[in-house]
């Protein structure tokens, strides 16, 4: 039995109840809650709207309060009624709120439901809650009266959460799909729950040394090939994981291994499912009207409303949702770039214009500003962080100085030229050198996470593995040199689940990883190197500290294309952190190879991509390494060092 709430009504709600009626008059609204609503500042709605087990006058039930400004008739309908659309009318409130509410005694948690919806114009529809917690297993379509109670047992991560899920923290992003990490190995077509996944997921993520995971969308979607991109119910965990505390569930195991969550957020469109958002109350509520800003070309989806002050509240609400019910240490806000400009992926002549003539989304560029003010504003120590492809300046700037407030953004520039470098034949890449160099010139102009993520593993692009040149050694050895110029570069680190042992397949949604190539050397040598680099990384502060300022980077050597050689320092708070990193990206063994060191003491090989534990030829550089008074790469001293074959290696002073 759940556990419901005793309210008093509020300020605006009538005293006196008739009880005879199939729908109590009542509401959870005050004068301010409206107010707040139809300013676009009310960011915590879900405390309003949808469904709420509650007791009124000592009668246990379920408030329903849904916005349908435009309706003509709004009633309950569910397993409860037989789905009679006529028998449990709600009421319309009296004030400009247009949210129909009442309270329905005896509905309990668990009673599937929709509101059916009479337009203006006599059109009939039957809706999913757009704030339920819950919904039906898809294909079924009905929301489903829940709560989010859940006893945390996570308090002592979130004391700590605002210092370990810091800036100058290091960030490895672990990114996953719950319907395909790990299926039922009994049945491998059953989607494992959220609760069912933690037992052998938390381990792993903490095993191989990751700080956070991304979780792809976890709300409630009907088409599972859209990956969960395509919602339906934003403030419902997917049945397809489980329950609500299913899923709180495997958050919670996550924070006790202190590793932080982050959740996708999709705020950029909608699909057109007829029981979802889209024509809600017979209008375009929540999508714009005019579709050369309300339809998504490309995705065959419907772009948010933005200029409407209830759409901004809906979504910040929604954001805040998750971060309140569930715990969530950031949200990773998608499709960034399509929300900022009307011209997204639209031909010349198809596009809005904005009231000064531009192509800029004014409406949204303010939504994107008032959501990181509000959750930066309400949650100590979490991140959002921008997936946005565009020039757009400022993304990862406070809002203050004119930017869009993000923690950070996507780097997809870097992912773009590093693949592109990498897929190149090794005897050609000196004709390309500065593809790999020139994501510096721009490193520092926003707050950059480095992301290898699903996106680059699927739709004919290859897994990551087969995207590089040579043979199968030469493959797995380029893979390995790539991860660690990934996580030596300036950023935070994100890597999709899979990349960390070579699949040898595109990511396929239907199935589990490949884990099985585990029991192969290379194999097995990738994800030793993904878990060596991480705790590295973890480990050394001149590869977190200054992760987004110049000051945590510096060339020895840019410029030589001709053996396709990389070398830079990296520092930390104090001279001792300072590393120095080289990365040959030929086949070719370099012996006494001259690198600059800022430093006379001696150097120590820490790390080599090419030791035979991850499956690599074993050149090394043995012991102690001093220093000759020689200058070189604009450095005092220097060192003679073996340069591996398709290597990063990262040495040390002691």
């Amino acid at each position: 039995m759940s556990k419901t709430k005793k309210v008093s009504p509020g300020k605006s709600s009538p005293v006196k109840i008739d009880k005879s009626k199939s729908v109590w008059a009542y509401s959870l609204f005050t004068d301010y809650d409206v107010d707040l609503f139809l300013v676009g500042k009310h960011f915590r709605l879900y405390e309003k709207l949808g469904s709420h087990l509650i007791t009124v006058d000592g009668v246990k039930g379920t408030y329903f309060a849904v916005w349908a400004p435009n309706a003509i008739k709004v009633g309950v309908a569910g397993n409860f009624n037989d789905w009679n659309r006529e028998s449990h009318p709600l009421n319309k409130r009296w004030d400009k709120s247009g949210v129909w509410e009442g309270f329905i005694p005896d509905v309990a948690k668990g009673e599937t439901y929709k509101y059916f919806v009479k337009g203006f114009d006599e059109s009939e529809h039957l809706k999913g809650d757009p704030y339920a917690r819950r919904w039906e297993h898809p294909p079924q379509t009905a929301s489903i009266v829940w709560d989010t109670d859940y006893t945390w047992k996570d308090k002592a991560w979130l004391g700590k959460r605002a210092k370990l899920n810091a800036l100058d923290q290091p960030i490895t992003v672990y990114e996953i799909h719950l319907g395909s990490w790990e299926r039922d190995p009994d049945n491998p077509k059953r989607v494992l729950n959220a609760r069912e996944v933690a037992g052998r997921l938390v381990p792993y993520v903490k095993e191989m040394g990751f700080t956070h995971v991304e979780l792809m969308p976890v709300m409630e979607f009907p088409f599972f090939p859209s990956w969960g991109y395509q919602i339906t119910g934003y403030f419902g965990a997917s049945s397809r994981y489980g329950s609500p505390q299913d899923l709180m569930y495997l958050i919670d195991e996550l924070h006790k291994a202190n590793i932080a969550v982050i959740l996708d957020w999709v705020p950029s469109h909608f699909p057109g499912d007829r029981h979802g958002l889209y024509e809600f109350d017979g209008t375009h509520l929540y999508e714009h009207a005019d579709m050369r800003k309300g339809f998504h070309p490309d995705w065959k989806s419907y772009i948010f409303n933005y200029d409407r002050n209830e759409v901004r509240s809906f979504l910040i609400s929604n954001a805040l949702f998750w971060l309140d019910q569930y715990h969530a240490d950031g949200l990773r806000v998608d499709a960034v770039a399509s929300m900022l400009y009307y011209n997204f992926s639209r031909e010349e002549g198809d596009a809005a214009t904005n009231e000064y003539g531009g192509s800029e989304n004014l409406g949204a560029i303010q939504f994107l500003q008032d959501l990181n003010v509000a959750v930066y504003g309400n949650f100590e120590g979490v991140q959002t962080i921008a997936e946005e492809s565009s020039t757009y300046p400022g993304v990862t700037h406070p809002v203050y100085a004119g930017g869009l407030g993000f923690g950070m953004k996507w780097m997809m520039g870097w992912m773009n030229d590093t693949l592109k470098y990498f897929k190149i034949d090794t005897l050609g890449r000196k004709h390309h050198h500065h593809q790999l160099s020139f994501s510096m010139t721009y490193a520092f102009t926003e707050n950059f996470m480095l992301p290898f993520s699903h996106d680059e593993v699927v739709h004919g692009k290859s897994p990551m593995l087969y995207k590089m040149p040579g043979d199968d050694w030469q493959k797995f050895a380029n893979l390995r040199a790539l991860y660690g110029y990934m996580f030596t570069h300036p950023g935070a680190k994100l890597l999709f689940m899979g990349n960390e042992i070579a699949q040898t397949n595109e990511w396929n949604f239907t199935q589990s990883l490949d884990w099985h190539l585990l029991q192969y050397p290379p194999h097995k040598g990738m994800q030793e190197t993904v878990k060596a680099l991480n705790f590295l990384y973890r480990k050394e502060p001149a590869l977190y500290h200054f992760n987004f300022s110049h000051e945590g980077f510096e060339w020895l050597d840019a410029d030589n294309t001709n053996e396709s050689v990389f070398v830079y320092m990296r520092k930390g708070p104090k001279p001792k952190d300072t590393l120095v990193i080289a990365i040959n990206l030929t086949p070719v063994v370099r012996e006494h190879y001259r690198i600059g060191v800022p430093f006379k003491g001696k150097w120590k090989e820490i790390f080599n991509t090419d030791d035979i534990t991850y499956y690599g030829s074993g050149i090394n550089n043995k012991g102690d390494i001093v220093p000759n008074k020689d200058g070189f790469n604009n450095q005092q001293y220097s060192i003679d060092i073996n340069l591996p074959p398709l290597a990063t290696v990262i040495f040390k002073s002691k």
